[in-house]
């Protein structure tokens, strides 16, 4: 269900002198470069004026690999730059240092073949026994353009005639990827602003999906028990342009390509992925296992804007996407069926004193005359006041964005995984430009991270598909003590990034998630949770203020991800040479494209740590009676406890309490105290039939043993007033050597 890269991943030179290599056609050792270039290549076409050119990335020079004449040869990645160790098990990196001999022939020169062999084989298959591991970081964008039948050999097809625009008849690639899951464990070095070859990453194409911006990760449950491997969502999307097609009229064996919607007009293959029954509202599953891809859900009434941002909530196991068509936000079962939706236009507004905002009913009709491809406004979208971009579950509560002027807000997820109905604004982002949030995160510290992208562009010679150069990329964090004189509980100011090195370092292309941290070396440590900011951009390392030092760190046209440590925010890292870069796609020929990386998401499970309402271990003894309780004679206690459930929560530890009425009492309701000095512990004072009583435990040191005081009593009894009965209980509970603080 994958297929490998067009062109092979580049092998692992550094700087300048990887330059020299490739004009010379050989390596630091004099072996001969052999170009591995597919016959398909990605061409991006560009109007320069009157003359119609085509930009093909096999012009000038082509992607090479390393092979060596007949003699000894090294490992791949015993050529300098950095090597990744394919023992995702232990994360232990290969690092072979460079050559220093050339006495390791035959056995290199076979891994050299194999690996050639799987860049240049047809569909992949899933690497290993599965293609995400703790660590792997998935990237959308643009999959590139293809005129097809270009370089047949047939001369009636070959070429084009005449006067005829290269432009018209350039399509989406559908061979090529969409979607890339990166090796990311070992970084090959201090951080100096170097681009990081990583090996050949496991794709998605088009064909198969489509264009597709959001991304996230359920949890790996598989068959109702943790499997350790997740599956990945994508949501099909609009931000990688719209383009439309009718059929073909000049018996060229292309469709023809349309700037304006008109009868019989289709989206153009590779749009949403038709060949697997895609459209604009579909979400897709990638099997974390067997790469295997699969409709996930599809939101039927999305006309063509597409999905905005998916999350995963673990605790209940179910997926949220924002719907850019219509602005609902749709929560989603574990099987992919839609369950209920959340307006914000509606329900949401009103919360913090503004007007309710219902959709307007706007589609995209491509087949309307009103449709215009290079103008988003007629592409659909719902109003700008409730216009939900990105959507992140965090401390029990579902985090959103909205608008180009981007606010924050949150919903609660109630314990049984409906919407909670408490909408709360929490900010209204302050950046430079009104560009949409299209991503949120949050690291275990409870910071909040956004990442802005641009307003949508789709130039016909698909060059441009957002305006970059202006979003940036910044963090919030609760303030402390809560400032009464501000409206919001987060700081006003948030701290901002450096992304690229442009002027401005503000290259960011709306995707960003949270990383484990790295040694000196670029090694990930696990151990290290959240310890390091992934976001995506344009243009990542052009700057030709900058170029005679940059070239040192490999190629300037980088679309890609950036990789920085989080505590480095501006003023520091400016200019950003204390981050990594990794490039999309492997090309470096295309310098002036902008919006063709869309999201990121990291698979980083964090041991040691409870996520909000995660159930967690804990215990309990047998419950007594209190000293000063005493019934007469030997009586047994009059509860037993069936089960506690322990939980962290965004109001700190709660226990859920199985109770069962072992003396007849008719017990409905309890009353909770603390029998252990400096422990807190609050309770309900009522009980719905059926359900756990909810106690919450705070002043305690993770693991303590807390005296848990029971009045059990019925309702019904303490309505009439005065004395009534009531069960006296003393529950001994152990709580679960986790911390629940932010």
């Amino acid at each position: 269900m994958t297929s490998t890269p067009g062109t092979p991943w580049p092998p692992r030179p550094t700087g300048a002198r990887r330059d020299h290599r490739l004009r010379d056609r050989v390596n630091a050792l004099g072996f001969p470069l052999v170009p591995l270039t597919l016959h398909r290549s990605r061409r991006i076409v560009i109007m320069r004026k009157a003359d119609n050119s085509i930009g093909d990335e096999r012009a000038g020079t082509p992607r090479l690999a390393l092979v060596c004449a007949a003699g000894s040869v090294g490992s791949p990645l015993d050529f300098g730059g950095s090597s990744m160790s394919r023992d995702h098990r232990r994360f232990a990196p290969s690092r072979a240092g460079r050559l220093g001999g050339v006495a390791k022939a035959a056995s290199a020169f076979l891994v050299l073949a194999l690996t050639a062999g799987l860049w240049l084989g047809g569909p992949a298959r899933a690497q290993e026994t599965r293609i995400i591991y703790p660590g792997s970081m998935a990237v959308t964008g643009f999959s590139g353009t293809v005129i097809p039948d270009f370089d047949s050999s047939d001369s009636e097809k070959g070429g084009l005639p005449p006067g005829v625009d290269p432009i018209d008849e350039t399509f989406i690639d559908t061979a090529r990827a969409t979607l890339r899951v990166f090796d990311v464990s070992s970084l090959g070095g201090p951080a100096s602003g170097q681009l990081v070859y990583t090996p050949p990453p496991f794709e998605v194409t088009s064909g198969q999906i489509g264009q597709v911006f959001g991304l996230t990760y359920d949890d790996g449950m598989r068959d109702g028990a943790p499997s350790g491997v997740p599956n990945l969502y994508a949501g099909a999307t609009s931000l990688h342009g719209i383009r439309i097609v009718t059929p073909d009229a000049d018996d060229d064996g292309r469709p023809e390509r349309q700037h304006r919607g008109m009868a019989g007009a289709a989206f153009m293959e590779g749009q949403f992925g038709t060949e697997n029954g895609g459209r604009p509202g579909t979400i897709w599953k990638v099997d974390g296992i067997t790469g295997q891809v699969a409709k996930f859900a599809d939101i039927d009434t999305n006309s063509g804007p597409g999905i905005g941002n998916l999350t995963f909530d673990p605790i209940h196991r179910q997926v949220f996407a924002s719907d850019l068509d219509t602005g609902l936000i749709h929560r989603i079962d574990a099987n992919g069926a839609l369950v209920d939706t959340f307006d914000h236009g509606v329900a949401g507004r009103p919360a913090h004193g503004l007007a309710p905002v219902t959709d307007d009913g706007a589609v995209m009709d491509i087949q309307g005359a009103a449709f215009d491809t290079e103008d988003p406004e007629t592409w659909g979208y719902t109003q700008d006041e409730r216009r939900v971009w990105a959507v992140a579950y965090h401390g029990g509560r579902l985090y959103y964005s909205v608008g180009e002027k981007a606010e924050i807000w949150s919903v609660g997820i109630a314990r049984d995984g409906r919407f909670a109905g408490d909408p709360r604004w929490e900010l209204t982002v302050k950046a430079d430009k009104d560009y949409a949030v299209t991503d949120i995160a949050f690291d275990d510290s409870g910071f909040m991270y956004l990442a802005q992208r641009g307003p949508v562009e789709n130039r016909y010679d698909y060059s441009q598909l957002a305006d970059s150069g202006k979003g940036e990329v910044i963090r919030y964090f609760s303030e402390n003590p809560d400032d009464p004189a501000t409206e919001s509980v987060w700081v006003e100011a948030p701290q901002e990034y450096a992304v690229g090195f442009p002027q401005g370092f503000r290259q960011s292309a709306g995707g960003l998630d949270l990383q484990y941290g790295y040694d000196a070396e670029g090694d990930l440590d696990t151990s290290a949770c959240t310890r390091t900011l992934v976001n995506t951009g344009d243009k990542l390392r052009d700057n030709p203020a900058l170029a005679e030092r940059l070239a040192a760190g490999g190629p300037l046209a980088v679309h890609g991800v950036q990789i920085t440590p989080r505590e480095l925010v501006k003023p520091a890292n400016v200019p950003p040479f204390g981050s990594r870069f990794v490039d999309f796609d492997g090309y470096f020929e295309d310098p002036e494209v902008e919006g063709h990386v869309g999201d990121v998401a990291v698979w980083h499970p964090c041991e040691g740590r409870a996520g909000y309402y995660e159930e967690i271990p804990g215990g309990y003894l047998p419950p007594f009676y209190p000293p000063d309780f005493q019934p007469p004679g030997n009586l047994p206690p009059c509860l037993d406890v069936d089960d506690v459930r322990y939980f962290c929560t965004p109001r700190g530890l709660e226990a859920d309490l199985y109770l069962h009425d072992h003396a007849g009492l008719g017990g409905d309701s309890i009353k909770a105290q603390s029998r252990t000095p400096g422990v807190g512990v609050t309770s309900p004072m009522s009980h719905v039939p059926g359900k756990p009583y909810t106690i919450g435990i705070t002043g305690h040191d993770p693991g303590d043993t807390v005296d848990v005081g029971l009045c059990f009593y019925r309702k019904s009894d303490k309505d009439k007033g005065g004395y009534y009965p009531c069960c006296k209980m003393t529950l001994p509970l152990r709580t679960p050597a986790v911390s629940c603080d932010r």
